[in-house]
């Protein structure tokens, strides 16, 4: 029916009464999908504050959550619909039922066992693996073109098994991995120089964890290296005590989880930067755990982070740093412990 024909039709006393549904059917079919539509599966605290960071930036206009907690899901679900009006008019949907994720453009994976107090990231790997062995299947069942993050922990232990579960391409299974260490080593720098955290360039690289290794090389303010001005930054020595900026990065999770019971705002505004990257197909470079084989001498089949860029189609490229010997080292150590983990676990 033309569109002249449609407000003729509502002009009439009987079109005024019409049920709203009705009157949508006279304008168009409505179309089902996006193309923009993401995936956050587990509603725990880290799942909610992922979708949540992505709703209130506009990141997506479409956006499912799944979760086994059938009861948790309904009343997240709910207050986040009650909330819509104050959102960009985010279509919002939940169930346990992994059907309602089909035609995700990237599906965010927070599911798992979470960490404890005293508790390391590596400790949880076997539990779950197991749980990841349930997920992925029905992820990649739905949404065979999807781009999968893995946010769960140990991240890049994870990811690699994502990527092994999935059989998708390399490129399209990636991890949250050090993005998130990258803000806490550029916030902690501001504080030191007195320099917002915005104009601190600095990477964390490595494992998301206690082998991660910080690039004192390369972090500089407009260009100026900290290494021009202090030739023994990071290193020992250092009269300005760098390292102590590194340690405060490694222990952050275990101190905010000792305070508060766990970790969300930080990273889901982490996880809210890397899906805005992918959607809009950005080409913005974020360190994030990717497939590493080759990369600086690393000979193990392993995923770790570097400076990536982010598209439409995941990652596109490794930005290759110039890495001194020393930062060469602890990189390839840190590649040794993830394969020997890998090793060891029940795939």
């Amino acid at each position: 029916m033309s569109t002249d024909k449609v407000f003729s039709e509502l002009n009439k006393p009987q079109g005024k009464k019409m049920a709203a549904s009705t009157l949508m059917s006279l304008l168009s079919e409505p179309i089902h999908t996006t193309g923009n539509k993401v995936t956050v599966v587990g509603v725990g605290q880290v799942g909610m504050a992922c979708a949540f960071s992505i709703l209130s930036q506009g990141v997506t206009s479409e956006l499912v959550m799944v979760d086994c907690m059938a009861d948790k899901l309904k009343g997240e679900l709910m207050d986040m619909q009650h909330g819509s009006m104050f959102l960009k008019n985010a279509k919002i949907q939940a169930g346990t039922d992994y059907a309602l994720t089909a035609d995700s453009a990237l599906c965010i994976i927070t599911a798992g066992a979470r960490q404890r107090e005293g508790e390391s990231r590596l400790s949880l790997v076997q539990k779950n693996t197991d749980i990841f062995k349930h997920i992925i299947p029905q992820l990649v069942q739905y949404s065979p073109n999807t781009i999968l993050l893995v946010v769960s922990n140990p991240v890049d232990i994870l990811t690699y098994i994502a990527w092994k579960i999935s059989g998708l391409p390399k490129n399209r299974v990636f991890g949250s991995g050090t993005n998130l260490d990258s803000s806490r080593f550029r916030y902690l720098m501001s504080e030191m120089l007195g320099v917002a955290p915005s104009s601190c360039h600095g990477y964390i690289i490595g494992e998301h964890g206690d082998s991660s290794v910080p690039v004192w090389s390369g972090m500089n303010i407009a260009g100026v290296k900290l290494r021009d001005l202090n030739p023994l930054a990071g290193l020992p020595g250092d009269a300005d005590n760098w390292q102590e900026v590194h340690k405060k990065v490694v222990q952050s999770a275990y101190e905010i989880i000792r305070l508060k019971g766990y970790t969300s705002w930080a990273i889901g505004l982490s996880i809210s930067n890397l899906a805005q990257a992918i959607l809009r197909n950005a080409a913005s470079v974020h360190a994030v755990s990717t497939y590493v084989k080759g990369q600086h001498g690393i000979v193990d089949e392993v995923f770790l982070s570097l400076p990536s860029v982010l598209g439409l189609n995941g990652v596109t490229h490794i930005v290759k740093q110039p890495l001194t010997d020393l930062e060469k080292e602890q990189l390839n150590n840190s590649a040794k412990l993830m394969r020997s983990i890998i090793d060891n676990l029940i795939m």
